[in-house]
């Protein structure tokens, strides 16, 4: 052992990196209601802090190799992006390459972490999870009168309906973390507020006219479900369906389109998925020119107006931009996130973190574009929590450590 690994492994950062998983999950919840875009500087201070403590061991490799030809094949379209960013530090491919390495970081914390420390942590996630849920609740009810008041007492006022849509990006944020924090919750003895972080999906959904979360509340429960009754089979279904997602949303749509059936069906829905629709339709078409190699980073932003910003589907983005190759990367990576699931016995653990992965695709096949700061930095805190919340032990509320060597100590590898 190197004296770098002697240091990373010893009990002062293994406290260290506890700590600061402490103070990024005391954040995590009141950034949820005030301000999502923050998630990326919180979990890049989370990595930087930890980044002695960077590792990437056998069973992490699949996915990052993925991540790694992502970022460089990324990196590489630009020379054929019609997008020009105006400087380099606000090109998201030096963004991406920043965002892996950092976030990675952040999730190789956990490990180090000791025992109590990362205990300690999950109970401040399990309760600011819970604040966020009882915000959104009472913002649902009040129409967001809490954020407006705060906005005005800050002195930067906000109109109602901007207000309403601002908080509703909350409800987002809840439905991802829902599945390690009520996972936290159960673990700690505290299986009601599993309940109440529903309930917040569920009232902020309807109360601030935002529908995608219930697809994804109810898509996460049954994804949950089938991991934990089928422990081997399900993750593998669950992989393979990601895969699926990645790869052939192009196909599906030029096969639906020529049947006629994509038309119908797009006179028949409301008018905000019917626009989702239209970009979907001029993105396959731009696909079709350029299926190899993409048209480059962030190249849907230059093809309006018939695509805003990006295409709304993260299968279609990836492939409209990076083409074949980083539709395959991104495939890998899903389907490894969805084999580290697996089990050889029912866990609710697993069942946690196939909810949290299944709810961050279901969005991002209808809302968010894939290279979102905020977004990609929410799905590291989902992949964060899900682990540190996988580790605790069951019934982690009656359990107190009898001396300073369990203190220090960490938790085995989730699998290896």
């Amino acid at each position: 052992m190197t004296t770098a690994e002697s240091f990373v492994a010893g009990p002062g950062f293994a406290r260290w990196s506890a700590w600061v998983l402490i103070f990024g999950a005391a954040l995590a919840g009141p950034l949820g209601w005030v301000g999502p875009l923050a998630f990326a500087v919180l979990l890049s201070i989370v990595g930087l802090l930890t980044l002695p403590g960077l590792e990437v061991r056998e069973a992490d490799r699949p996915a990052a190799l993925a991540l790694l030809v992502l970022v460089i094949w990324a990196a590489g379209s630009m020379l054929w992006s019609p997008y020009e960013p105006e400087a380099l530090w606000s090109s998201n491919a030096v963004k991406l390459a920043c965002q892996a390495v950092l976030y990675w970081s952040a999730y190789s914390a956990v490990r180090r972490a000791e025992a109590l420390g990362l205990r300690r942590a999950m109970v401040v996630f399990m309760w600011g999870i819970s604040g966020l849920s009882v915000m959104l609740i009472i913002e649902a009810v009040t129409g967001a009168a809490a954020y407006q008041a705060l906005r005005q007492a800050i002195g930067d006022p906000i109109r109602p309906d901007l207000a309403v849509r601002n908080v509703a990006q909350g409800v987002f944020v809840l439905a991802v973390l829902w599945g390690p924090a009520a996972l936290a919750a159960i673990r700690l003895g505290w299986w009601q507020l599993a309940v109440l972080m529903a309930a917040g999906v569920v009232a902020g959904a309807v109360g601030l006219n935002a529908d995608a979360p219930l697809i994804a509340l109810a898509a996460a429960s049954l994804a949950g479900a089938a991991v934990y009754r089928w422990p081997v089979i399900a993750p593998r279904v669950l992989g393979a369906g990601a895969g699926f997602f990645f790869l052939a949303t192009p196909l599906i749509l030029w096969a639906l389109r020529a049947q006629g059936i994509y038309g119908a069906l797009q006179d028949r829905v409301s008018l905000s998925w019917s626009m989702r629709m239209d970009y979907w339709s001029y993105a396959v078409d731009w696909i079709s020119d350029k299926p190899l190699k993409g048209w480059g980073l962030d190249a849907s932003r230059m093809f309006g107006p018939g695509i805003r910003l990006h295409p709304h589907d993260a299968a279609l983005q990836v492939w409209l931009e990076l083409g074949v190759i980083g539709a395959a990367a991104a495939t890998v990576f899903w389907v490894t996130i969805f084999h580290r699931q697996e089990r050889r016995h029912p866990d609710l653990g697993a069942a946690a973190g196939a909810a949290a992965a299944v709810s961050y695709l279901t969005f991002a096949a209808v809302s968010f574009g894939v290279w979102q700061e905020w977004w990609l930095a929410l799905g590291a805190l989902a992949v964060v929590s899900a682990a540190a919340a996988q580790r605790l032990p069951v019934a982690a509320r009656l359990a107190k450590p009898a001396s300073a060597a369990r203190r220090a100590s960490t938790y085995p590898p989730i699998s290896e």
